[in-house]
C-alpha cells in the first residue's frame, strides 16, 4: 500500500484515490458509507468549494462514493423533515464532515439549524451528538479545524474548533476554503485504507506535509535575495508579508479552480489561510515593513 506515504504526491493523486474507490464499489469490494456534511458557524465557503470540484466533481462524490444523507444548504427536505433526515444516521455507520466553527456561548443558541421533535437544535448540539457517534470526523476548512475567521477577535459567539468540543480524534483539513481535492482525497483514503498518515496537528501529510515555500516557483528569487517591493513584481514576495514559509499545503502543485491558478501565480502573497491561527496570527496580510526594522527606527 505505497499510496499511504505520499507527502510529496503529484496533483492528480486525489483523483487517483477517488477512482480506485469507485472501481472497488462497482466490483462489490467496498460499500458506500452514509455521509453527513454539517455546516456550523461560517460562510459555507467549503461546501461551495466542493461544488466547484473538478476531476472528480461533486456529483461523482454524491452518486458514486457515498450515500449523501444531509447538508444544510443542499438538503431537499426542509424544516423538521430535514432534521429527521439528519439524525436518521444515528445508530448506523456514517462519516461526518463538519465545516464552520462551533458557536458555544449560551450553549450555542446563536446558531440554530432547525427544530427536531418540536425543539430547536443548535449547531453545537447537533455536532456534539453526531460527532461522538460517527466512524470518522473530518473538520473541513480553517474555521472547523482551528476556529478561523468565525473565532477571530472579538469572537462574540465564543466560536471554537470542532476538536475543542469532541473527545475523539478529528482529521483536520484547514484552508479558507479547503481545496476540494484535499477533502475528496482524504475521504477516499478513509474508504480504501482507513485514516491517512497525519502530522502532529492531525492534518494529512499527503496534502499538508511540505511548506508552500519549499515548492514555490519563486523560491529561486528568495535564495538569491531578490524580493518584490510592491505587488505585481514577479520576484519573491516574502518582504510583502507572504506566509508561504510557515504554511503547509500543496497549493503550488495543486492550485485552484480546475488547477488553473493560485494566489502567488496571480501576484498576490500567500495569506496563510490554511495555517493554524488564521486570520489573527497571519495579519497584516500585506506589509511593506516585514524584515525591514533597520529602515524603520
Amino acid at each position: 500500500m505505497g499510496l499511504t506515504n505520499c507527502s510529496d504526491c503529484a496533483s492528480t493523486f486525489a483523483s487517483e484515490l477517488v477512482n480506485t474507490v469507485y472501481a472497488r464499489i462497482n466490483s462489490g469490494q467496498l460499500q458506500k458509507p452514509k455521509f453527513v456534511w454539517l455546516e456550523l458557524t461560517g460562510c459555507s465557503g467549503n461546501i461551495i468549494s466542493l461544488l466547484n470540484a473538478n476531476d472528480p466533481d461533486f456529483l461523482y462524490l454524491a452518486s458514486n462514493m457515498v450515500q449523501f444523507v444531509y447538508d444544510n444548504s443542499l438538503a431537499v427536505k426542509q424544516g423538521p423533515q430535514a432534521m429527521e433526515q439528519l439524525f436518521s444516521v444515528t445508530g448506523s455507520d456514517f462519516i461526518l464532515a463538519v465545516e464552520g466553527a462551533v458557536a458555544t456561548k449560551d450553549n450555542g443558541i446563536y446558531n440554530i439549524i432547525g427544530k427536531h421533535r418540536g425543539q430547536p437544535v443548535t449547531a453545537y448540539e447537533a455536532m456534539k451528538e453526531l460527532g461522538e457517534k460517527a466512524s470518522h470526523v473530518i473538520a473541513v476548512g480553517t474555521c472547523a479545524s482551528d476556529g478561523g475567521v468565525s473565532a477571530a477577535r472579538p469572537n462574540p459567539a465564543t466560536c471554537v474548533s470542532v476538536q475543542s468540543v469532541l473527545q475523539r480524534k478529528v482529521i483536520k483539513l484547514p484552508g479558507c476554503p479547503c481545496n476540494p481535492d484535499w477533502f475528496l482525497g482524504t475521504l477516499a483514503h478513509l474508504l480504501l485504507f482507513g485514516e491517512p498518515e497525519l502530522d502532529s496537528m492531525d492534518r494529512p501529510t499527503m496534502f499538508y506535509g511540505i511548506p508552500i515555500h519549499d515548492r514555490c516557483p519563486r523560491r529561486s528569487y528568495f535564495n538569491k535575495g531578490m524580493f518584490a517591493e510592491k505587488l505585481g513584481e514577479e520576484t519573491c514576495m516574502f518582504k510583502l508579508g507572504c506566509r508561504g514559509p510557515v504554511t503547509r499545503t500543496d497549493c503550488p502543485i495543486r492550485r485552484w479552480n480546475e488547477r488553473i491558478n493560485w494566489p502567488i501565480g496571480d501576484n498576490t502573497p500567500c495569506i496563510g489561510c490554511a495555517q493554524f491561527g488564521f486570520p489573527d496570527l497571519m495579519e497584516p496580510f500585506i506589509s511593506y515593513d516585514i524584515t525591514r526594522g533597520e529602515e524603520n527606527p
